[in-house]
């Protein structure tokens, strides 16, 4: 599998956790999520990178997730 479908994959698993609020439940699987995209930074989007930053504040800040 191509590393862009793999990171693509990664997104969309953070996106269903982030969403249903899995950072307050079960910090530990979001944090393995953001740290298995973090090391492509630089060829990710600056859409994904901005949505990578948003959920480190609410993992850190324990802020609810609202869509």
């Amino acid at each position: 599998m191509k590393l862009r479908k793999k990171l693509q994959l990664r997104m969309d698993e953070l996106q269903r956790c982030m969403e249903s609020n899995e950072h307050l439940t079960n910090p530990q699987t979001v944090i393995d999520i953001l740290e298995s995209v973090s090391f492509a930074w630089s060829v990710l989007s600056e859409e994904d990178r901005e949505y990578i930053q948003c959920a480190q504040t609410a993992l850190e800040e324990r802020l609810e997730w609202n869509v």
